[in-house]
């Protein structure tokens, strides 16, 4: 018995009769011969781990734009906490580790350089529009590999575009991703807020610190035990009523205090029209694409979702360096 048929019996001793097994995976849009270590899942998660989108998300923005210091987290950071967060509530619910530790690592791929600006830029200039959900499952469809795709299972898949909250995975492990990923951004951003001196700790309501705690250590404690206790044996991922709500009312405390605030968002001005300024200059000049996106473009891709693909894909760094290359002049020497 090759080693992944092992490691697949084991999944059925150990696992809930919730969790999502890799034997009854509904599998890759394209037949490929299994791996004789590694069962589907855990292949997923070493594709994604080795592609050029994830490697691009250490120079993503998280929230703050360009901080001034090493400790602020950067989309690839945000995403590793998710993972960690996933592979907590999986182990201890028995649910499939490898299957939530791929979705977590795939869920943000499609982000746009300087976070949710830049997203919204895109999706205002863009005709087909832009969520960065719906790009990270693009990019392992279609255009990681030079626009071959990672070929993931469907359910890494279903998991990667269903992370969002008002959406639902199949399984549960999509669904504890989908609650790892907020829990992650709201305990990360609140430490960069306080490390940026924008909140201490103390301007959380006073209503909400008698249900999850007084400290950003604490609530990320109280959040993931509360959704272990109350989906243990279950055929869902929940929260007990009340946390639930302070739950809701924390994001909501941060989207106010934190994710609108104007001294954390000062420049996102800027980095919108920068982002539609590149949209735009690629549109008009198509040859300046990656050749890849140029054969996709012969086989019938839209020349604005091709140029969408191009900008979204770049880092806040390569951007800014684009901008300067093309919009700012430089000084005229004579050797």
């Amino acid at each position: 018995m090759k080693i992944r048929e092992q490691l697949e019996e084991r999944e059925t001793q150990i696992l809930s009769k919730f969790a999502t097994l890799s034997k009854d995976s509904k599998g890759r849009d394209r037949d490929e011969t299994p791996c004789d270590i590694r069962p589907c899942f855990q292949r997923d998660r070493d594709r994604i781990l080795y592609s050029k989108s994830f490697r691009r998300l250490k120079d993503k923005t998280q929230v703050f734009l360009s901080p001034d210091g090493d400790h602020y987290r950067t989309r690839m950071t945000h995403t590793l906490e998710v993972s960690q967060n996933a592979r907590t509530i999986a182990k201890a619910l028995r649910l499939n580790e490898d299957l939530a530790e791929a979705i977590a690592l795939g869920h943000d791929l499609g982000h746009t350089p300087f976070g949710h600006a830049g997203e919204r830029a895109l999706n205002e200039v863009c005709p087909f529009g832009f969520r960065h959900n719906e790009q990270s499952l693009r990019i392992v469809e279609h255009l990681e590999n030079y626009g071959s795709g990672l070929n993931l299972t469907w359910e890494v898949r279903d998991g990667i575009i269903n992370h969002e909250m008002e959406l639902r995975a199949a399984t549960l492990e999509g669904r504890v991703v989908r609650l790892s990923d907020k829990i992650a951004y709201m305990h990360h951003d609140m430490d960069d807020a306080l490390r940026g001196g924008i909140l201490v700790e103390s301007d959380v309501p006073r209503e909400l610190a008698k249900v999850i705690g007084y400290t950003n250590r604490e609530w990320i404690d109280s959040f993931i035990h509360d959704i272990i206790s109350n989906s243990m044996d279950q055929d869902d991922i929940k929260m007990s009523p009340e946390v639930d709500d302070a739950f809701h009312k924390l994001r909501k405390f941060m989207f106010e205090r934190v994710y609108t605030n104007p001294v954390a968002k000062s420049q996102e001005g800027k980095v919108e029209d920068m982002i539609k300024i590149l949209y735009q200059y690629y549109v008009d000049h198509i040859d300046k694409l990656p050749e890849y996106l140029k054969r996709m473009m012969d086989q019938g891709t839209e020349k604005e979702r091709a140029v969408c693909d191009y900008v979204s894909s770049m880092t806040d760094r390569y951007a800014v360096a684009v901008f300067e290359e093309v919009y700012i002049p430089r000084s005229w020497n004579v050797l």
